[in-house]
């Protein structure tokens, strides 16, 4: 993979967070009225996953794009569409592993996998023409229903972390595995209560008998705290796309981006692990809702 992929990306994020924006909770738009945040979509109408997230929100963002799907220069010619003249597309990346036979200091032959990641690039649907209707956006909103909140709930209940409500913080505790937070009308919102809910969440997959995520000691302040915290930002943003949420957290992230900007601009591959992990925290949530038997929420959210 070019290695100034890494470089773009993470330079794209910093220069939002230097303006104090975070380009994980951008929503889109959809003509005059706000439509549900949601992930992007490929060509097939399968949902990107991990930094691809990120880039292709941050593209939608700069280039005031409504549509969430996006697909290759070929794929638009081979659904009867064409790229217009003049746009530029926006890179998104492919990571694999790949498997090689070498010989050890023996002499037998070993088989090591490899990582490999490569860039490729993407058009979003704004800037073709000639596609079928459903690639674009209308007036209407997109992915909204009545009962999203109630899916949310079902979705937190599902996924068997214990919720406990009061007080006027929001964490996580390790000790006793339970998350804590306000009582819903302490919120400015509902959908903000559950974007804050579900930033817990994903701080909730990382004890040792889900997934087991350790960036080292962490204490309030220090690079491994930063580098969680940035993890379940990432990763409630994927779950409000998920759900058909559309939060506007009411929070002071002064502190938290000063932190992550340190970590970005001396690992330029810091955003893409954090991606990753809150990839993985959020399938592992995924996963554990689809065991659950169906039932509605059980937690108390007034």
């Amino acid at each position: 993979m070019n290695p100034d992929i890494y470089t773009q990306v993470t330079e794209r994020i910093i220069a939002d967070l230097e303006q104090g924006q975070l380009t994980w909770q951008k929503p889109w738009s959809v003509g005059h009225r706000d439509s549900t945040t949601m992930r992007p979509l490929r060509h097939n109408g399968t949902s990107y996953g991990g930094i691809n997230v990120l880039m292709l929100w941050s593209a939608a963002i700069r280039g005031g794009y409504q549509s969430p799907f996006w697909m290759t220069f070929k794929q638009a010619q081979d659904l009867g569409g064409h790229v217009r003249r003049g746009e530029r597309g926006s890179p998104v990346v492919y990571a694999n592993t790949i498997t090689k036979s070498e010989r050890g200091e023996d002499g037998a032959e070993q088989e090591k996998r490899f990582g490999f990641m490569k860039a490729y690039t993407v058009f979003n649907c704004d800037q073709i023409e000639g596609l079928d209707t459903d690639f674009y956006v209308g007036t209407e909103p997109i992915g909204r229903s009545n009962n999203a909140i109630a899916h949310a709930d079902t979705f937190i209940s599902q996924t068997g972390a214990k919720v406990f409500h009061g007080g006027t913080r929001a964490y996580y505790c390790s000790a006793t595995d339970h998350i804590q937070v306000p009582y819903r009308g302490a919120f400015r919102s509902s959908e903000t209560y559950y974007a804050t809910l579900a930033h817990e969440l994903v701080h909730w997959t990382k004890h040792r008998s889900r997934l087991d995520r350790n960036f080292g000691q962490t204490r309030r302040g220090d690079q491994a705290y930063a580098r969680e915290e940035l993890v379940a930002e990432l990763g409630a943003a994927f779950v409000c796309a998920d759900l058909g949420l559309n939060p506007h957290r009411d929070i002071n992230h002064a502190a938290y981006i000063q932190a992550w900007l340190k970590i970005l601009k001396h690992d330029r591959r810091a955003i893409f692990t954090a991606a990753a992990h809150a990839h993985r925290a959020v399938q592992y949530l995924h996963e554990q809702a689809q065991k659950a038997p169906c039932h509605g929420p059980s937690s108390p959210v007034a």
